[in-house]
């Protein structure tokens, strides 16, 4: 028996073994996408690809954390509604992407600047997401999944987790340009290495991924043809989902009879969080177990309806407004952010809200009539979080251990990204006393065809060149071995100027690049404000790195099946007259016809 397969029956096998033993009801499985080992390792790998994003640096798995609940674990504040930064309507959310356009190029949003986008809500958590009806905040995920490609109805009912696969990755904050569309999703991952950015493998990615398949084979594998489709994607990413259950915590022991499984300190909290009446918690009255949600939207008063109106945005329906999705209690004390704002750090805050701790202020407009009974005083809050913390958490999701175990992202590698070079001594001022500033967020992975090194705050419809060297900087500036062809900055007027650069980091005739090679980038602006007529920006330091797959690279095996033949040429030239980024052989960022004799040259030199 083949080790691959014999690897997906003892997937399969631990996790009926874990149903069988759970408290919690048997999940629900849309009869259209049944589980499949295939399916379900494919939908793994695909939810923590970051080439699922446009820039390669956001994958699901980002923004939601095993270890932390399935939550975020990069908290990060941004101004609310008031565009004032530090005030009570601040929002917690997920940075995404720096915001760009449809031919990718970098531009100034009004809110971020050039600076990465985050989210306007707080991220919930895929963990045993597969028992809600609808998802996200608002439920605007719902049951019925339509294929975003065709607009057809893909499944009728129980497609919630499909329907919010598809979400982020067309979002223009969180993982795609403006205008993107998922044609050209697929088409990146039909052409991309499975997990090209990620290392450490778990035993079941590694299997799968022997023999370096690429994603039409693993689709194969899964849905029985290679066609990459944003309906098998979401399809498969959700059958993955469904098997993210935590269902092994000491709460479900003690349900299943091992009556030690809890303390007695977290038996009284368990009980204290089920009390009901005028010296009750009434938590369960929307957390309720087994699942500790009732998946209903509620208004807690948190912030005014008017800064975010939830649920209504949905509907429509004014008797909705400020309702969010109830989250489940699973898990909930690994969390790093609390509420749909991600307003509170700490369980002991969330608890001083319930019980309106001194300085809380609860919104009474729509308020949940649910809202005023419900107290935490702090002896209760004390066992309560015993029990969440040490009673209600799977220890598989807290060790990050199967089925939540994962690969290990280039966004966690800090030694494989950008460094930016800043300082008074580095670069040189321009008008209205604006230093240019480098953007450099993309994986310097060699093979990456869609590098990109942008700036900002240059002069606004400046020519500008960016400049790269192998050696570095000496009085804050590069000597350059390379100098890429001339950009006219966008935007208008002393510090207004974005541009971007786009580098095929493919080796080849005219782009000699090596695995390990330090480089250093700066840009070159016209700027008859700046000393001698040129301001130049910060410094990018980036080292190229092989992509999971290893080095070297063959470049003229343009369809990534692991030789050479004609159908590289067939694919080359349909990627050079399409325009795309691929076909630019020798690295000059220009799709010339010397392109064309270039990869001529290299597929008959062989690899």
């Amino acid at each position: 028996m083949r080790l691959g397969r014999l690897l997906g029956l003892c997937t399969l096998a631990s996790l009926a073994l874990a149903t069988a033993a759970r408290a919690l009801p048997p999940v629900p499985v849309p009869p259209g996408n049944p589980i499949t080992e295939s399916k379900r390792v494919l939908g793994k790998i695909l939810f923590w690809d970051e080439q699922l994003s446009v820039d390669g640096t956001v994958a699901c798995a980002t923004c939601h954390s095993f270890g932390r609940g399935g939550g975020e674990s990069r908290r990060t504040r941004v101004a609310g509604p008031d565009s004032t930064l530090n005030t009570p309507d601040d929002i917690f959310g997920s940075p995404g992407i720096t915001r760009s356009d449809s031919i990718k190029d970098f531009i100034r949003d009004s809110q971020f600047g050039t600076g990465r986008q985050v989210t306007g809500r707080n991220a919930p958590s895929p963990i045993n997401a597969a028992y809600s009806p609808a998802l996200f905040w608002d439920g605007r995920a719902t049951a019925q999944f339509i294929d975003p490609e065709t607009g057809q109805v893909s499944i009728q009912a129980g497609g919630a987790l499909e329907s919010q696969a598809v979400g982020p990755v067309t979002n223009a904050v969180e993982m795609g340009h403006d205008g993107i569309l998922w044609p050209e999703v697929t088409a990146r991952l039909a052409r991309a290495t499975p997990l090209a950015l990620a290392t450490g493998y778990p035993a079941d990615v590694a299997s799968a991924l022997a023999g370096k398949p690429g994603y039409p084979e693993l689709f194969q594998r899964a849905f029985g043809d290679g066609a990459v489709t944003a309906d098998r994607v979401a399809r498969a990413i959700a059958t993955y989902e469904r098997t993210l259950i935590a269902d092994q915590t000491p709460y479900d022991l003690f349900l299943a009879g091992q009556t030690t499984a809890l303390t007695p300190n977290q038996q009284q909290g368990l009980n204290r969080l089920q009390s009901v009446g005028p010296q009750g918690t009434n938590c369960t009255a929307c957390h309720t177990p087994p699942l500790f949600t009732d998946h209903s939207f509620r208004n807690l008063g948190l912030r005014p309806p008017t800064e975010d109106p939830g649920r209504q945005l949905v509907t429509g329906n004014a008797a909705d407004r400020g309702k969010m999705r109830v989250p489940s209690l699973r898990n909930v004390a690994l969390r790093a952010s609390f509420m749909h704002n991600g307003v509170f750090a700490n369980l002991g805050a969330v608890f001083g809200f319930y019980d309106r701790a001194p300085g809380v202020v609860q919104f009474t407009d729509n308020q949940d009539p649910v809202m005023p009974t419900v107290r935490i005083p702090p002896p209760d809050g004390a066992v309560i979080t015993d029990f969440l913390t040490n009673g209600l958490v799977d220890p598989r999701v807290r060790n990050e251990t199967f089925p939540f175990d994962h690969p290990v992202l280039f966004s966690s590698r800090a030694a494989d990204q950008p460094v930016i070079i800043t300082g008074n001594g580095v670069g040189v001022v321009g008008t209205g006393a604006f230093k240019p500033q480098i953007i450099a967020v993309s994986p310097p992975m060699l093979g990456n065809p869609d590098f990109r090194i942008g700036m900002d705050r240059a002069l606004g419809g400046a020519a500008a060149r960016l400049l790269v060297s192998t050696s570095p900087p000496v009085g804050g500036r590069i000597t350059p071995t390379r100098t890429f062809e001339t950009k006219i900055a966008s935007g208008t007027g002393a510090g207004n100027g974005v541009a971007t650069n786009h580098w095929n980091l493919t080796p080849g005739a005219g782009n000699p690049l090596a695995a390990g090679q330090t480089m250093y980038a700066q840009w070159e602006v016209d700027d008859a404000g700046a000393p001698g007529g040129k301001a130049y920006s910060t410094i990018a330091q980036f080292r190229l790195f092989c992509p999971s797959g290893g080095c070297p690279l063959c470049e003229a095996d343009m369809n990534a099946d692991g030789a050479l033949s004609t159908a590289d040429i067939f694919s080359f030239l349909n990627a050079w007259f399409a325009g795309d980024p691929r076909a630019d052989y020798n690295g000059d960022s220009l799709l010339e016809v010397q392109d064309i004799f270039d990869f001529l040259n290299g597929w008959f030199g062989g690899c």
